[in-house]
């Protein structure tokens, strides 16, 4: 994923099908400048975490 789309998802009032190594996501913030997606996975929202934008994967 490029790190407009991961940022339209994130702005998005709707729920976008997103994975992280296969496991459902939520974006909650991207930074443009570095390429990094601040998520958690849907059934463990403390588990945040940073990853690259190009490892999570609409589907």
């Amino acid at each position: 994923m490029d790190e407009q789309r991961a940022q339209e998802i994130a702005h998005s009032p709707d729920m976008k099908h997103v994975t992280y190594e296969g496991t459902p996501i939520y974006i909650q913030h991207v930074d443009e400048n570095n390429g990094m997606a601040r998520i958690f996975p849907l059934d463990q929202p403390e588990e945040e975490k940073s990853v690259s934008v190009n490892s999570l994967m609409e589907h």
